[in-house]
């Protein structure tokens, strides 16, 4: 018996025939068949009942279905674990991003393709998603690694989190809007440490000195992320400290929308201190909240018992590192 042939047997049966299982494993269909013959007469048993139209195993296919399975996978943890030690990493790693993240806030391209000119038998799947499916996803292990924006401070119970980005959030308004309190649109004022002004941006005057307090929201049109992302979360858990909701008329994903938005006067958006790319030349004016400073923040996400295999484990020590310098 070799493990071929309970490869073999395996597609087969997950195939339900031989034309699909030989496509499938690169196989001729003649060849394929032979092989699965010789398996079930060293076995003396006939493991497929092929007289149907599908081919479906036999009872005896199914009580040794299992035990295949399970030698294939013991042999692909030798495998593993012999490429570890050899420096041939392989596998399949899943890595959720927030939506946007990828795009506007890290080069991840650079260091996923860095990492796969490295270890180029590992395959990487991305996919994009709110942090709350990122986040429960990770809990039941069917992502090895996310990208994701918090709503909570303290990580959630087995997951462990690395802070990439720790932001204010700021309110973006058009110039005519109440809360600008008649500051003059466009005037450039630079960045004080912590304010949550741009460069291109001017500072509300109804903000005052200590910033806008977070009740001045309070009934107005608000504008921001979608729920399940951590910037909402934030907004809407610092609201209800302040002991009202946020009446949000427009969300959307990407911030740059948001704040074209409001732009337009269509309400204030609540977002992370948008980068100069974002206002720049749009006359909006960003007015910090007074303390206590909502923030949002972007951390790079793990369980804490660590990744179930090593190629997951050296892509993460890879984004820790290339991801730890900051945004792109």
């Amino acid at each position: 018996m070799e493990l071929r042939q309970l490869l073999y047997f395996v597609t087969v049966v997950e195939e339900a025939g031989f034309t699909r299982a030989a496509e499938r494993l690169h196989l001729a269909q003649p060849g394929l068949s032979s092989q699965i013959r010789r398996l079930e007469r060293e076995l003396g048993q006939s493991l497929l009942d092929r007289s149907g139209r599908s081919v479906t195993p036999t009872e005896v296919g199914r009580a040794l279905l299992p035990y295949a399975r399970a030698a294939l996978a013991a042999a692909e943890g030798v495998r593993q674990v012999a490429d570890e030690f050899g420096g041939l990493l392989r596998g399949r790693i899943t890595v959720g991003v927030l939506s946007g993240v990828a795009a506007h806030e890290f080069d991840l391209a650079a260091v996923v393709a860095a990492f796969h000119e490295e270890h180029p038998r590992i395959e990487v799947a991305l996919t994009e998603g709110s942090s709350d499916r990122m986040l429960a996803a990770l809990q039941e292990g069917a992502l090895d690694i996310a990208l994701v924006g918090p709503a909570q401070e303290d990580p959630v119970p087995g997951v462990s989190f690395q802070v990439l980005v720790d932001e204010p959030l700021v309110a973006a308004v058009a110039p005519d809007h109440p809360l600008a309190g008649g500051t003059e649109a466009g005037r450039t004022e630079p960045a004080a440490a912590g304010a949550g002004t741009g460069t291109g941006a001017g500072t509300g005057a109804a903000a005052g000195a200590g910033g806008l307090p977070l009740e001045a929201l309070r009934g107005l049109p608000v504008i921001s992320l979608p729920r399940g992302t951590g910037t909402r979360g934030v907004l809407e858990r610092a609201c209800a400290r302040a002991g009202f909701r946020p009446r949000v008329v427009f969300e959307a994903a990407d911030p740059r929308f948001l704040a074209q938005l409001a732009g337009r006067g269509l309400g204030v958006a609540v977002v992370p201190r948008p980068a100069e790319s974002v206002t720049a030349g749009s006359g909006l004016l960003l007015l910090p909240f007074a303390a206590p400073v909502p923030r949002a923040r972007i951390v790079l996400a793990w369980r804490t018992a660590g990744p179930t295999g090593p190629a997951a484990a050296a892509l993460l020590a890879r984004l820790r590192t290339g991801l730890a310098t900051g945004p792109a």
